[in-house]
């Protein structure tokens, strides 16, 4: 997981998981039935119902469509960037960071060469606000899925403990990339982009939009307001939109993030391997020994930041679960680990999906371009946090 593969070999992360499930199968540290009961299956339903939901959005060119007229707005840099930073942000806390990622760079790049600006700061502005608006909510991004769904947070209470760093955090992202796309203007012409996919430029479908953004305002009203399981109503509502007479469910299915669900299949089964040495309880202890008790918010605020960088943000969080025995600590957990993906490009999926969709049209972004962005962005959003919890629970 920290190097990211195996060394000579064609994998990643997902399949370095997914060997290591096996191998934990086949060695008979677990039977294939305790390996089917240590996966958390709430956190997969919710994951996959969501997946469903957000491929509704980009088939019915609702992405494709609020992109471009944040890109055809009369403002000028400052007020472009004001736009994309909240328009993403309150797009990823809903409908998921990487998804919205995923369809809104390539078409944000187009806009910004039809406008003449350097596209980098305002794609690197995209990475950075899905990751902080994700962070607000409980189904923004795996690893908030996975912390609500394990510790039973309620929605609307960790909303409320969330929104304040978050949105501090996305005005911090602002003013720290005013000068960047100040600078934009003078950028030089880009090549041609490549042809594109027909769901990054689908035109707008009102009926399936409509139909989708129904689903999910009525989700969110059900996950306020009521004790339904999260899993299961978010499964009824990509039910109903698998229920449709004009978008196929092979293309429904066939945008579903696949990979990433058997990388949580995999870890789960891994994670409880590890859990049964006692390995984690001893190291929790260890730490408690040398000072650091992961029941205080600071050391769980600390070693949540280091993981979340060594072996990625899901795997962190999974190992750090059994230590979040207090009230603070789910939302310090989902929150850190969220705002720490900004440090470097493989911090987070968001940060790839980005950078990629920016090198297949010709624009390189590079470990050390980002970051110039992602070092103060993830130190301010994280300063800005770890006062909030000061105040919380001082």
């Amino acid at each position: 997981m920290i190097l990211g593969g195996l060394p000579f070999l064609q994998l990643d992360r997902t399949g370095v998981a997914l060997l290591g499930a096996i191998a934990i199968v086949a060695s008979g540290a677990l039977t294939p039935e305790q390996a089917a009961q240590s996966v958390h299956l709430p956190t997969l339903l919710l994951l996959f119902s969501f997946m469903v939901i957000s491929a509704q959005m980009r088939l019915g060119g609702f992405y494709a469509w609020v992109t471009e007229r944040i890109a055809a707005l009369p403002v000028g840099p400052a007020g472009l960037l004001a736009a994309l930073i909240a328009t993403v942000a309150a797009l990823a806390a809903v409908f998921s960071n990487d998804v919205v990622c995923l369809a809104v760079a390539p078409v944000l790049v187009a806009g910004c060469r039809r406008r003449g600006l350097d596209p980098v700061p305002f794609l690197l502005a995209l990475a950075c606000a899905a990751n902080i608006g994700s962070a607000a909510t409980l189904i923004g991004n795996p690893q908030n899925m996975l912390v609500g769904s394990v510790l039973g947070l309620h929605f609307a209470d960790y909303l409320r403990e969330a929104i304040v760093p978050v949105v501090l955090g996305l005005v911090a992202l602002w003013v720290l990339l005013l000068r960047s796309v100040r600078a934009a203007k003078a950028a030089a012409p880009l090549p041609d982009a490549p042809a594109q996919r027909a769901e990054d430029h689908a035109p707008l479908d009102r009926w399936q939009t409509a139909k989708g953004l129904a689903v999910a305002a009525a989700l969110v009203v059900v996950f306020l307001f009521t004790d339904w399981p999260r899993e299961v109503a978010a499964l009824a509502g990509a039910g109903l939109l698998l229920t449709s007479r004009r978008l196929h469910s092979t293309h429904m299915l066939g945008l579903v993030d696949w990979e990433l669900l058997v990388l949580f299949i995999g870890l789960f089964v891994v994670n409880h391997a590890f859990e049964l040495t006692g390995l984690s309880a001893q190291a929790v202890q260890a730490l408690a020994a040398a000072g650091l008790p992961l029941a205080e918010p600071a050391p769980l605020f600390a070693t949540t930041l280091v993981l979340s960088n060594v072996v990625s943000n899901v795997p962190a969080v999974m190992l750090l679960l059994p230590a979040a025995t207090e009230p603070f600590s789910g939302p310090m957990l989902a929150l850190v680990s969220t705002l720490a993906g900004n440090l470097f490009i493989v911090g987070s999926i968001a940060n790839i999906i980005v950078v990629d969709a920016a090198r297949r049209r010709g624009i390189a972004i590079d470990w050390r371009t980002h970051l110039r962005t992602g070092l103060p962005v993830t130190a301010a959003t994280l300063a800005i946090t770890a006062a909030w919890f000061a105040w919380r629970t001082g």
